[in-house]
């Protein structure tokens, strides 16, 4: 009896006043009260539960929705050629042949090296000027040694026999470049760009129609003893300055390349226009200054890969195909093209070159991913392959939709989105 009575007053004290009737004395109606009770609070239980998986099932479903979409995997239909061609460009050319572009850039790189033994020096002044002829429709002949008088009051010569020019009917005077040296040793002949007159015609009509002007400045005049650097270290460090100031032109070059157009690695060409060593100043230290500028041949990359796909016995529209590798092939020109000496080639005179293009060219089918997604709204999933069989640029391709139990593709074409292997 004692413990019974314990066990009323402990579910006595739980309970709340309002929620014990005062009715309810004996221990089986006391039971049965609880028991009841408790059946309300698990009823209510697993109707919260139920509500919440609802909920969850319907957010489940509502952000499945929201990310519900198609993704195609395109690989387009691509060919390997075994191509070995020689080919013909002219310059600027506005027809449908193949045609090239010249592209220039100029530069200069410099460094310094410890001299050597010191030794006396001598050195003429030297430079280059372009010469007019604004006297006559006729052509006039310079031998070599011809004095020019600078602005500057110093006497320089022509280092070659030149023909000059006549004035076009235009009136435009004629012009020739040729390259000129002081008279004498000594740095009083170095100088800023100057203005000639052709002294040998001093006193006669053609004095004033004659006349020059220096392509830059005149430099290299030096008497006195110098530190020097031998003939070795000379060529050793004019040679490492070409070929960074190549690498770094040809950078410049291929970062301004407009779209749609091709410069191959081996169709620039690089001439120095001036390599100058300086002597040794009173620390010792030698400058060494290579200028030059980059040629390149330009082409368009659309007419080059009519030309490469019309050696193929297959038939290609070059609007529905391009070739992935095209700036990997190899480009030289042969000797016989007129071109092999670069450094006695005038290449902004050059209007057509006659080349050889080789290497593995890989053409490669365009895809309309447009169409194809416009194809695709709305259609079951079954249709897909059946789809794709209408597009022969196609090689293959994966679909995934999401929700992953979709049978059907979005009715939006944002909701489709397709992707193309194509080759690099």
């Amino acid at each position: 009896m004692t413990k019974n009575l314990l066990e009323d007053m402990v579910r006595t004290k739980r309970m709340r006043k309002e929620e014990a009737p005062e009715e309810i004395e004996r221990p089986e109606l006391r039971e049965r009260f609880y028991l009841e009770e408790n059946k309300k609070n698990r009823g209510s239980q697993y109707a919260l539960w139920f509500v919440a998986l609802v909920a969850v099932v319907f957010l489940f479903f509502a952000v499945s929705f929201v990310f519900s979409g198609a993704k195609v995997i395109v690989n387009p239909k691509a060919k390997d050629l075994a191509f070995s061609e020689s080919l013909s460009a002219v310059k600027d050319s506005n027809t449908d042949n193949l045609s090239f572009d010249l592209v220039v850039i100029s530069g200069e790189e410099k460094k310094t090296m410890q001299g050597g033994e010191e030794k006396d020096v001598s050195e003429k002044a030297q430079g280059a000027v372009l010469i007019y002829n604004a006297f006559s429709s006729s052509s006039q002949t310079l031998s070599v040694d011809t004095r020019l008088e600078g602005s500057n009051g110093k006497i320089y010569k022509t280092k070659t026999k030149i023909v000059v020019p006549g004035m076009t009917k235009n009136g435009i005077p004629g012009s020739v470049e040729v390259e000129i040296y002081a008279i004498e040793a000594g740095e009083e002949y170095n100088s800023d760009p100057l203005d000639f007159k052709i002294f040998g015609f001093k006193g006669t009509s053609k004095y004033d129609k004659f006349y020059a002007r220096s392509k830059g400045k005149i430099t290299g005049g030096l008497v006195g003893k110098f530190r020097q650097i031998s003939d070795v270290e000379k060529t050793t460090a004019v040679n490492e300055l070409k070929d960074v100031l190549q690498a770094k032109l040809s950078k410049k070059v291929i970062d301004q390349i407009p779209s749609g157009f091709v410069l191959f690695k081996d169709s620039t060409f690089l001439n120095i226009d001036d390599e100058n060593v300086d002597y040794a100043s009173a620390d010792g230290i030698v400058s060494v200054d290579v200028k030059g500028t980059l040629y390149g041949f330009l082409f368009n990359e659309r007419k080059l890969t009519k030309k490469i796909i019309e050696t193929d016995t297959e038939t290609y529209d070059v609007d529905d195909v391009f070739i992935s590798n095209i700036k990997d092939l190899t480009f030289s020109l042969p000797a016989q093209a007129g071109l092999a000496n670069k450094d006695a080639v005038s290449f902004t005179d050059v209007k057509n070159i006659t080349f050889t293009l080789s290497g593995a060219p890989k053409i490669v089918w365009k895809v309309d991913t447009e169409n194809l997604a416009g194809d695709l709204l709305g259609k079951q999933k079954k249709d897909f392959y059946q789809i794709l069989s209408q597009y022969p640029n196609i090689k293959s391709a994966d679909l995934s939709l999401k929700p992953a139990w979709k049978t059907s593709f979005p009715d939006k074409s944002k909701d489709i989105k397709i992707i193309v292997n194509y080759p690099e």
